[in-house]
């Protein structure tokens, strides 16, 4: 018999009567068959036989289909059952409906079937209290197929091995289907091997399941000709790619575990036992697990190379390294993609990381995965691909998109340009009544799982963007330009080897540019330099643009309270698209509107126009990521401190000048309400200024006495007086007022040169740890450069 590709589309029970018992026959075998049972009992379609003179039906593959328009009736003989079923198939393809097979009947003595009923598919009702939907919700009820269709033909076996047409019900209760259509009925709908073989081919080539359907009605000359439709195509392509796959698998595994001989900490992992070879199967080489300890703050678990344009069912788990590059976490092949199946991928992929979650992770828009995910990093963001999304976007809505050119536009800006969740709702709203797209299915999927993939719903965590309106393109890039619609299992590892080769090649080079090639400084700025010392080059490139960005901002106080000051920032003349940014005096901390850096690691133009306007001229340890620092891998203790020694020297002083900037600036606005409230802040003034005076000077005396009184009693110790009968200690007398300003001013003295003594010994040590950091990352970048070379000459 030939195969029968085909869709489930019913449920049901068609229940028949079954006609005279004879005496040597058993009970009826009701066949409770749906449209799914008929993939085990396909029926032969016309052209495989012929009937004779004496009314027998034989089986002849050579007769042309045409000339068989015989409509059946009683006593008509066949050779066999399967010519019975053939017959009346051939004879449904003519009328217009599809067949399957209902019930038989068993002989006593040997237990051989002795009958047959083929029906109409539309006999019979469906049984809605059947076991395997009683119990459970339907979520997408079936369109209802049975109709009660008393359509039928009944055939029984004679002595001599003959079967006889026994009954046979010709009338139709509902309407039948035309020519051009019959071939999408189920009993008709199979793939010949010609087609088979064109598909093979076209597959191979890397055309999709909707390009190979129209090829093959061009070739047939019409899409009733083909036989079957899209659907089947599609199934027989995921059957074909299934087998191949497990096919190859097997050639997967050998590498993975030579790779782990090789080095144990190379791990693989395969879903179920390491000899089922249907399995999912995960690794994760030495690199990308040390990478993931240095950037694993955020993941992509990108699945595009398991839809059906690729050969290859390939899901790698990759991130964003100190250079702005992608760089890989581990690899997957997906076999089976049940919810199972992404529940122990993502388990065992945690596992090969040492159970770290990320902060943040993106997936595409797939309602398993995120199911997966939920339980698995509960804690972790979870973000579905925007340039996912936009993509089905253009299939979902390709007839907006041809009829309205303006659309494409208007929706990038409604997603990526809106500032605010009320600016986006709003927007949303706008452009669905635009084009008249208020009761889009897609669309409304997509508003319901917004927080998951419009920005301003995600700008508060952490995904190492450089910016805020980055439309991820570049989510699936590790791999772009290796692996290809046409690759195949056999050839994966040696792309896959080189793609690993090209990114360190480029991650290495990344290094280089760094440490070589200092940027060129656009600002006299201390923040620029210091900056300019701490990210690596891409970063600071986009650090420099946010800073010099600033220059055409002007920030200005929006409100006070306290301890925490709103500063509005906007270019001039566009106030109404001003950001707000909170400053903590205090803390020396401030929060922006754009929330850029919270999303990007990256400070905003808008914070650094705050600095500006309070002075302050380094970047405080905060806003500095070590992630995206040239020493974001290195290990050593004393990094932070290099970093950022004097930074928190400037800042200890900051924030006291801060402080009180911020309260006199308080005062002043009080006391310049009147002439006579000024007058009195003047006098009041120039006391507070005596007073500081007088403060500073009892500070340094008593700072010098003290330190004077500790010598005195370290070199004199204490005077005894004794007697007979006691000892009394006597203190050493105070020296003279003028003798002790001289004594403050030599030790002040001593004092300034010991401090100048200690910071050039620091500078000088800081000096030789930070030569000792950039020998040791030249020395790396020697060491991979010699390992390229030695593989390439191999």
């Amino acid at each position: 018999m030939m195969d029968n590709e085909v869709l489930d589309f019913d449920i049901g029970v068609g229940v028949s009567s079954g006609g005279d018992v004879d005496d040597d026959a058993i009970d009826i075998e009701h066949h409770a068959l749906d449209d799914d049972d008929m993939l085990d009992s396909p029926i032969m379609p016309c052209g495989n036989g012929l009937v004779g003179n004496s009314g027998n039906y034989f089986p002849n593959q050579e007769e042309p289909c045409d000339l068989l328009d015989l409509e059946p009736f009683d006593g008509l003989e066949f050779e066999s059952e399967e010519a019975a079923k053939a017959f009346y198939n051939s004879y449904a393809r003519r009328i217009g409906f599809s067949t399957r097979v209902s019930s038989s009947r068993r002989s006593r003595r040997d237990g051989a079937i002795i009958q047959r009923q083929f029906v109409c598919a539309k006999e019979g009702f469906r049984n809605m209290n059947e076991k395997r939907t009683k119990d459970r919700e339907i979520k997408r009820p079936r369109t209802i197929t049975r109709v009660g269709c008393k359509a039928s033909l009944s055939v029984k076996m004679q002595d001599s091995g003959k079967w006889l047409v026994s009954g046979f019900v010709k009338d139709h209760n509902h309407e039948l289907v035309p020519p051009d259509q019959v071939h999408c009925l189920r009993s008709h709908r199979q793939i010949s091997g010609p087609a088979k073989t064109l598909i093979d081919t076209l597959q191979a080539a890397g055309m999709g399941p909707r390009r190979i359907m129209s090829a093959l009605i061009k070739e047939y000359g019409g899409i009733s000709k083909v036989g079957f439709t899209e659907v089947d195509c599609r199934n027989y392509m995921r059957n074909n790619r299934q087998k191949s796959i497990e096919g190859e698998i097997q050639l997967l595994l050998d590498y993975l575990r030579q790779m782990n001989a090789d080095n144990p900490n190379f791990f693989y992992a395969v879903q179920g036992s390491d000899d089922q070879s249907v399995g999912n199967v995960f690794w994760a080489d030495p690199k990308a697990r040390m990478d993931f300890t240095y950037f694993g703050d955020t993941v992509t678990f990108d699945t595009t190379y398991r839809s059906n344009r690729y050969r290859l069912p390939f899901a790698p788990f990759t991130g964003v390294n100190h250079h702005g590059q992608p760089i890989l976490f581990g690899c997957a092949f997906i076999i089976n993609e049940t919810e199972a199946s992404f529940l122990w991928l993502f388990n065992t992929w945690l596992a090969a990381m040492s159970t770290h979650p990320p902060v943040s992770i993106t997936t595409d828009h797939d309602a398993v995965i995120r199911a997966a995910i939920m339980q698995v990093f509960p804690g972790a963001r979870h973000r579905f691909c925007k340039w996912h999304i936009f993509k089905k976007c253009q299939e979902k809505l390709s007839h907006v998109f041809l009829k309205h050119p303006s659309f494409e536009s208007d929706f990038h800006k409604c997603v990526n340009m809106t500032e605010s969740v009320e600016d986006f709702e709003s927007c949303w709203f706008s452009l669905l009544d635009k084009y008249e797209l208020r009761d889009h299915e897609w669309l409304q999927a997509i508003y319901s799982d917004r927080r998951q993939w419009v920005p301003v719903y995600l700008r508060d965590t952490f995904f190492a963007e450089m910016s805020l309106t980055q439309r991820s393109d570049s989510i699936n890039s590790y791999f772009d330009g290796y692996i290809n619609a046409s690759t195949n299992l056999s050839q994966f590892f040696k792309l896959y080897e080189k793609a690993l080769e090209s990114r360190l090649e480029k991650e290495v080079k990344a290094d280089y540019d760094t440490m070589n090639s200092p940027p060129v400084l656009k600002t006299p700025s201390p923040m620029e330099k210091q900056a300019s010392e701490l990210y690596t080059r891409k970063l600071f490139m986009r650090f420099q643009e946010e800073l010099v960005g600033t220059l055409t901002f002007m920030a200005s106080k929006a409100d006070d309270d306290g301890d925490l000051v709103t500063y509005q920032v906007a270019k001039y003349g566009e106030a109404h698209k001003a950001h707000f940014v909170k400053f903590n005096v205090l803390e020396m901390r401030a929060n922006c509107s754009c929330q850029m850096f919270e999303f990007s690691g990256i400070i905003c133009r808008h914070i650094l126009a705050v600095f500006r306007v309070t002075n302050l001229l380094t970047l405080p340890p905060y806003y500095i990521l070590k992630r995206w620092t040239r020493n974001a891998k290195s290990s050593v203790i004393f990094d932070d401190y290099n970093l950022h020694a004097y930074a928190n020297y400037l800042e200890s002083h900051t924030v006291r000048y801060n402080t009180l900037r911020h309260k006199a600036s308080n005062f002043v606005q009080e006391a310049g309400k009147s002439l006579y409230t000024c007058d009195v802040a003047v006098v009041a003034l120039q006391e507070a200024a005596k007073t500081v005076s007088l403060a500073m000077n009892k500070e340094v005396r008593r700072t010098m006495a003290n330190r004077h009184f500790k010598a005195s009693s370290v070199t004199d110790g204490k005077r005894m007086c004794c007697n007979e009968d006691c000892q009394q200690e006597v203190l050493a007398q105070p020296e003279p007022e003028d003798e002790m300003d001289k004594k403050i001013n030599q030790l002040r003295n001593e004092l300034e040169l010991a401090n100048r003594k200690c910071e050039a010994y620091r500078t000088n040590l800081l000096s030789v740890l930070k030569e000792m950091e950039e020998q040791k990352l030249q020395v790396s970048i020697k060491v991979q450069n010699i390992k390229i070379s030695l593989k390439d000459n191999l």
